[in-house]
């Protein structure tokens, strides 16, 4: 199994801290996001290799962090992905950026997709292992309980054997408090269709716009994410997190 990172965004909201330094570079807690995000994932059998995507402002930063990892904790294998972009006017999208692995890698695998800068404060085998059980796609959920507060991400609805009914982005009259996260699990039989999905000239950017496009098409499957999530997008969420895992 492959795991790629999606890390080639800009951060701009949280200027002047990501201006030299990528997002999930940034320390929580003691350490970078990303060592957060790994830590919690290394928890999943199988997994042999991450992809970091990145742009051309930060490889050289991901590629000292990755080798700096590996040589610390992991045997796992890091290959950094230059995406090419330098800034927003140019960026692939994270359906383009994961769609250039998929490519340029030749990645041939059953797929996790995580965002660098989603924080979980509670480990992840639970996912791997409901994802093997599947063998379908599967989207981490979880419930931010307030409806106002869906409007910045998505709105899901499920059955009652949790697969996806209804997947709206950014909602303007959500119904539903529980929202699709950047953790994603695609089964190597599965990635046709992301290839496709770019063929057909689709949206390459917010990777829910692919779960909303694939539902329909085939069973996709929700999984709910224990503890606490962060989704770090401005200096607020990143001072709260900070707090938050420093307790641990």
């Amino acid at each position: 199994m492959k795991v790629i990172i999606l890390a080639a965004g800009y951060a701009t909201r949280l200027y002047p801290l990501t201006l030299t330094q990528p997002k999930p570079l940034l320390p929580v807690a003691g350490k970078p996001m990303i060592d957060h995000v790994l830590d919690n994932l290394a928890a999943i059998e199988g997994i042999d290799r991450v992809y970091v995507v990145t742009n051309a402002k930060f490889a050289g930063h991901f590629q000292r962090w990755a080798d700096a990892y590996r040589g610390s904790k992991t045997p796992l294998a890091f290959t950094i992905v230059n995406d090419g972009s330098t800034d927003d006017t140019n960026k692939l999208g994270a359906i383009g950026d994961l769609h250039l692995v998929l490519t340029r890698e030749k990645v041939d695998d059953d797929v996790m997709v995580v965002a660098g800068d989603n924080l979980f404060n509670q480990r992840l085998d639970g996912f791997g292992q409901y994802c093997r059980q599947k063998n379908a796609p599967v989207l981490a959920v979880y419930d931010v309980g307030n409806l106002e507060e869906i409007k910045k991400y998505n709105s899901i609805s499920i059955d009652k054997d949790g697969r996806i009914t209804f997947f709206e982005e950014k909602p303007k009259n959500p119904t539903s408090t529980l929202t699709g996260i950047a953790l994603y699990y695609y089964p190597k039989s599965v990635l046709p269709l992301i290839h496709q999905y770019i063929a057909e000239g689709n949206n390459p950017d917010q990777p829910g716009r692919l779960v909303q496009w694939l539902y329909p098409r085939v069973p996709f499957y929700t999984w709910k994410v224990p503890g606490l999530w962060f989704d770090i997008g401005s200096k607020e969420t990143l001072e709260e997190a900070n707090r938050i895992f420093a307790k641990k």
